[in-house]
């Protein structure tokens, strides 16, 4: 018991934090120190009920003591009654040697009833220690989680940055891409004002017969509504 006990204060009075630094995975070492305390909690547990089986039990002799030396004080009266003193003697005679017995019980049962209450509020303040305990742990788990969560976080920002110097160098191919375009496109344009300026020049070029019979065409189309 006094194993536990110190296993107990050792582990309530230190900062489990620190303790869980040392290890390399502090989510298993505080599965450990868990199972540990269980372990220690369910032998804590059998040691109560035995202290206070021992306390039901003093109980219960000092009250069947009690109760026999009133039965034999009842007799005595009886055989009193009866005109049997040498009786009564024997029932008094009795009596006393329970009542001598009377203190001793009521001092076991005073002791046991003080272990009994003592290792019910061990116990009691065990089972809070456990309680607050096992809070840590999903605190700490909880906190190993988000620690896990935000070492990806920071893995996967590396391959976005990556994907960033990507993306700009995309842009300054698009950036060329366009300006090539441009340039494609200025010189289509100047090809396209050479090709005008022929065409004009061929207007002039045409022959006169031929403008003759376009314009005796319109004419006709004109006369006949069409």
């Amino acid at each position: 018991m006094a194993n536990i006990l110190k296993r107990f204060s050792d582990i309530m009075a230190a900062n489990i934090n620190a303790l869980l630094d040392k290890a390399e995975d502090p989510e298993k070492m505080v599965d450990q120190y868990i199972r540990e305390i269980e372990e220690d909690m369910g032998r804590v547990k059998a040691e109560t009920a035995a202290v206070m089986a021992a306390e039901k039990k003093a109980r219960r002799d000092l009250e069947e003591n009690a109760q026999e030396m009133e039965k034999l004080s009842r007799y005595a009266q009886k055989a009193l009654l009866a005109g049997n003193e040498n009786d009564a003697r024997v029932f008094l005679e009795k009596k006393n040697t329970l009542a001598a017995n009377q203190t001793s019980l009521q001092q076991i049962y005073e002791t046991a009833s003080a272990n009994a209450r003592h290792m019910k509020e061990m116990h009691d303040k065990l089972q809070s220690d456990m309680s607050q305990l096992q809070q840590r742990k999903a605190a700490i788990k909880s906190k190993m989680a988000m620690a896990k969560t935000q070492d990806r976080i920071n893995r996967m920002g590396g391959s976005v940055t990556g994907a960033g110097e990507a993306l700009s160098a995309f842009d300054r191919m698009e950036e060329k891409a366009n300006r090539m375009l441009d340039e494609a496109e200025a010189w289509s344009e100047l090809n396209k004002k050479e090709d005008t300026t022929e065409d004009l020049m061929r207007k002039y070029d045409q022959d006169p017969g031929s403008q003759a019979v376009e314009d005796e065409l319109a004419a006709l189309k004109k006369q006949m509504g069409l």
